[in-house]
């Protein structure tokens, strides 16, 4: 009887303050990042093989096969979060991998961070190697952008792990995050008034990082960045108080100060969807993630969400339906 082991860990809107939470701001002025998950997930299989091969399978990125017995796996662009993961395990006992997610890549949903989630999660169940949820995101932090050197902020790996809500706060010395609990009426009145479109513009979300990093320093740059974090807790204050307008006004100011970072976070595309969305009635929205394309989120007038799904629908824009996801990374095994 074969053992599988799987997991799945969801992907995230960012909904406010994203980018302050990108080095050096979050350790030098301390960043703030407003998050929710989603019913879309990375999803991890991993297979004891009883070989001394480890034998990956991605959808997105093809195949790859190598043995375990020849010291760590070198990273060269090709599979990396699984190398990284099993070269910190030191695992020798061969397995194979199966990996998909329910975004592209360059999606600006989190996607690679929830990948290596999802990933330490089916290895770590595998191993019986219990980690706290700080642990798992911490690890997979590390080993995403110091072992990899992968350019990126925190909040993706941290909202993989925990789910739901969060407001995330970071400092020099560590992340915490603090659960955001809703009412259910506020949940579902945000649902009912939320929309997710794709760009069908996919973009590399290090180079804008990147980007932003060179032009820490300057004036605008920095005041756009802490504008950006107190607006992350605004953003979580007007849903604490039920308040789906002011929420939606904020992230409209929100995009305002990201296009501040640097000139990459937006183009004529994003520019133009976002205009249609607000021509026709949403209250506020903003690009998840770096910027650049991938998924839009807008909070919408109930009314007129139907009319702006049509309108972006004929500017090229793919409408996405989702659910707010409450749970975090998850874990199980099977046998067949």
């Amino acid at each position: 009887m074969k053992e599988m082991i799987r997991a799945r860990a969801p992907l995230r809107i960012g909904m406010a303050g994203g980018g302050t939470d990108v080095e050096p701001y979050a350790s030098e002025r301390g960043g703030y990042v407003f998050n929710t998950t989603i019913d879309k997930y990375a999803y991890c299989t991993v297979v004891p093989n009883g070989s001394d091969r480890l034998s990956i399978v991605s959808l997105d990125y093809g195949a790859f096969a190598a043995p375990l017995d020849g010291g760590p796996l070198k990273y060269d662009g090709n599979m990396d979060l699984i190398k990284a993961v099993s070269n910190h395990f030191r695992i020798t006992d061969g397995f194979d991998v199966f990996i998909h997610s329910d975004a592209p890549p360059g999606s600006g949903l989190g996607g690679s961070s929830t990948v290596i989630v999802a990933i330490l999660g089916a290895i770590t169940e595998w191993l019986n190697i219990r980690l706290t949820d700080h642990e798992l995101a911490d690890l997979a932090f590390r080993l995403e952008r110091e072992e990899l050197g992968l350019k990126g902020g925190k909040q993706d790996q941290y909202a993989a792990v925990f789910g739901g809500f969060n407001l995330m706060e970071f400092k020099k010395h560590g992340v915490r995050v603090h659960k955001v609990h809703l009412k259910d009426e506020t949940v579902n009145e945000l649902q009912y008034c939320s929309l997710l479109c794709y760009t069908g513009r996919s973009r590399d979300s290090a180079n804008i990082i990147e980007a932003q990093m060179k032009r820490y320093g300057g004036g605008s740059n920095v005041e756009a960045l802490d504008a950006a974090k107190k607006l992350a807790k605004d953003g979580r204050d007007a849903l604490m108080q039920g308040n789906v307008r002011k929420f939606g006004e904020i992230l409209n100011e929100s995009w305002a100060q990201k296009k501040r970072f640097t000139p990459d976070v937006t183009n004529s595309t994003v520019d133009e969807l976002y205009s249609v969305a607000m021509d026709n009635g949403a209250i506020g929205g903003k690009v998840s993630g770096a910027g650049g394309g991938g998924f839009m989120y807008f909070v919408c007038e109930y009314d007129k969400k139907h009319l702006i799904a049509k309108e972006l629908q004929k500017k090229g824009a793919r409408i996405t339906d989702f659910m707010f996801e409450r749970s975090g990374v998850q874990t199980w095994r099977h046998r067949e």
